[in-house]
């Protein structure tokens, strides 16, 4: 059971928040200001958090400062009615993972906790499981039913990453700059390579497919 820390002064707001997170099944644990949620991350650790920007004695920004000294990967989210550009370009470079603008859907918000819980999950376990496929980034091994199949490192690392974000697309440009850096002699027809390489050696695979987006690049979509 994943536990989530819920920040926000506004006390009706912070019990309807805990109480539909409990109802979806999370163990959920709130503050009321950053210097009560200092205090709950100094002592427990917490799968996700979400907090407020705006609140009394140490607002929203120094509280994902602080946490971000030690804690580089635990998702947080901000929910906010500061939504503003600056406001978000700060919350953005500090470490925040994503902003929900008050009012919000509840469930719109469930729906980004859950996705974000299982992204940092495949990213933190260094393992991965789709149909019959499975990747370990540490051991550096992908299968497809049980039997290892040969990846360069590119192509195993391209491949992690679309699988560790199904559905969103990545552009050539995006891919060139993580994944070629300042190699001058990549294009993007060097991209298309490797894609049509990954869909040959990945062809047997039962749980998802590599799709072009047509004038942008590239997306993995899960069966």
């Amino acid at each position: 059971m994943a536990k989530i820390l819920v920040v926000e002064d506004d006390k009706d707001l912070n019990r309807f928040v805990c109480i539909s997170l409990k109802t979806d099944g999370y163990e959920v644990v709130s503050a009321f200001d950053g210097e009560e949620a200092i205090d709950k991350t100094a002592d427990t650790k917490f799968d996700l958090i979400l907090t407020d920007i705006m609140m009394p004695n140490v607002d929203g920004f120094d509280f994902v400062q602080n946490v971000r000294r030690t804690d580089k990967t635990t998702p947080i989210i901000f929910m906010t009615a500061k939504d503003d550009k600056p406001s978000k370009m700060l919350g953005y470079r500090l470490g925040v993972d994503d902003y929900v603008t008050k009012p919000f859907d509840m469930d719109v918000l469930l729906l980004k906790i859950g996705a974000m819980l299982r992204r940092n999950k495949i990213e933190t376990d260094n393992e991965l499981v789709v149909g019959n496929f499975f990747m370990n980034r540490e051991e550096r091994v992908a299968k497809i039913d049980n039997e290892e199949i040969a990846l360069t490192v590119r192509e195993f690392d391209l491949l992690f990453k679309f699988l560790s974000n199904p559905k969103k697309t990545f552009t050539r440009s995006a891919l060139m700059e993580e994944f070629w850096d300042y190699d001058s002699s990549a294009t993007s027809r060097t991209v298309d390579v490797y894609m049509a390489k990954l869909r040959e050696k990945t062809s047997s695979c039962n749980g998802f497919e590599i799709l072009t987006v047509h004038g942008l690049g590239y997306k993995a979509v899960l069966k």
